[in-house]
């Protein structure tokens, strides 16, 4: 049941000026704050040596993947990693614009849409068996993507001040494409799995929103890794399938009750709850029936957190119409209470220039972002120890393949060799050695890892 998992991670940037015009435009305050990467590796587009990639992306968005994960303490603590690892940059970047004079401070969010409607993303990747009927999963997958962004969206407030579960669900086009932005999917199909591929294709998921609590987080991937091992266990969920997703999709997001019915295509209705419902009562049973319950558990706990526990804790919120029980877990929920009891203490309407101020620095990951500030006051749940993201800033996880290519990558700049690295591949430049292939995401350490650090050794 073991599987590879990681969030790629799309940064909204903007340079603002305490008064007027920003000084500067997003492009060149992309620009800017990938400098230090530049001047260090020569390139906006890096592997660290924490196995995870930064890269500035299409449309000047600074973008982070985290290293291949097998557990979810790790995959948080990456993913928390490469906030950290930019914010760092933002702080060096506004230093330098001081210097030179320039009257701005560059801000970094995390969150999926602009004030002028642009969306940029968070990609999920989850590796499946190549034996998978994979077609088949993804269809069946629709309607549990399409419904849990009642648990997991990180809240909008639309034009007219409407409140919203997700960012992301209206900016989505197609249930299953191989596109990725001309026609948005919820499931992108696209073939590359990045791993030997008579083994293994990769699940692309670009649906979901971007969180800032750790716990929702936790939760996204969570509740996702259990239905695929269930489904692994022969679950189906054919049954739930939607008559309409994309329409679907926007009901659900409209909608904070949870109770807008949905069409199925097998006939009748239900509404996102009970559809979540009857996907959490069969991915325990299946994965109990199984005897696997306790090891996805074991796999995805952080700590003594429980995303299956949360899972069911948030529908029963729905059940009784309070959610009291996870107002420091889950992102809409932490965000709207912030902004309702703002927009009350200020008396502005939720579509107020004072309400949106607030909402971005929610989701702001710099300095001036709120979240370190609701942690402290116990308003946001912390799942993850100072240590462990300090860590993960440095080191990759233990137990794939990320850990050869962060050893290789740490030991190259220690000994000022340059190596050439993606997902798949290892290179020693101005070396006989071949190209090595890492095809087996799961293998972390032996013969191949000594043969690269030798090799570097020697010809240092």
């Amino acid at each position: 049941m073991r599987r590879i998992f990681g969030i790629e991670t799309e940064y909204g940037i903007i340079c603002a000026a305490p008064q007027g015009r920003p000084p500067i435009d997003a492009e060149q305050a992309a620009r800017r704050l990938f400098n230090p990467v530049v001047n260090r590796h020569r390139s906006s587009n890096v592997f660290l040596g924490n196995g995870g990639r930064l890269y500035l992306d299409v449309g000047s968005h600074p973008e982070y993947a985290t290293a291949e994960c097998d557990c979810l303490t790790d995959l948080l603590a990456q993913d928390i990693a490469g906030q950290e690892i930019f914010s760092d940059l933002v702080a060096t970047t506004n230093q330098q614009l001081a210097a030179d004079g320039i009257n701005g401070q560059i801000h970094l969010f995390k969150n999926n849409r602009d004030s002028q409607g642009n969306s940029c993303g968070c990609h999920e990747n989850y590796l499946l068996h190549r034996s998978a009927d994979f077609m088949g999963m993804a269809d069946a997958l629709i309607a549990f993507f399409i419904t849990r962004q009642i648990l997991v969206g990180a809240g909008l407030i639309d034009e007219e001040g409407g409140y919203h579960f997700s960012q992301r669900a209206d900016k989505m086009y197609d249930p299953i494409s191989a596109a990725t932005t001309r026609a948005r999917p919820i499931i992108n199909t696209r073939d590359e799995p990045l791993a030997d591929s008579s083994e293994y294709r990769r699940m692309h998921v670009i649906v979901g929103d971007s969180n800032i609590c750790e716990a929702t987080t936790a939760l996204k991937v969570g509740m996702t890794i259990a239905l695929l091992d269930a489904i692994d266990c022969s679950l189906n969920l054919a049954d739930l399938a939607i008559a309409d997703p994309m329409s679907a999709i926007r009901e659900i997001n409209a909608d904070l009750s949870g109770r807008a019915p949905l069409k199925l295509k097998a006939g009748g209705y239900l509404d996102a709850v009970e559809i979540q419902n009857r996907i959490y009562q069969r991915v325990m049973n299946t994965l109990s029936d199984a005897g696997e319950l306790e090891a996805t558990r074991e796999r995805i706990k952080v700590g003594d957190f429980d995303p299956l526990e949360l899972w069911e804790r948030t529908l029963q919120c729905f059940q009784e119409e309070d959610f009291g029980a996870v107002n420091t877990e889950i992102d809409w929920v932490i965000k709207k209470n912030l902004l309702e009891q703002s927009a009350k203490r200020h008396q502005v309407p939720m579509n107020s220039a004072v309400i949106s101020r607030l909402d971005l620095a929610y989701h702001d990951i710099t300095a001036a972002g709120l979240a370190p500030a609701l942690k402290r006051a116990g308003l946001m749940r912390q799942l993850l120890t100072r240590e462990e993201i300090a860590t993960a800033k440095t080191f990759p996880p233990c137990t794939t393949r990320a850990n050869i290519r962060g050893k290789v990558l740490r030991e190259a700049e220690r000994l000022r060799r340059d190596v050439s690295v993606d997902w798949l591949h290892v290179r020693i430049d101005e070396s006989k050695m071949p190209t090595v292939m890492l095809g087996d995401p799961f293998a972390s350490e032996g013969e191949i890892l000594d043969k690269l650090l030798l090799e570097l050794q020697e010809r240092a």
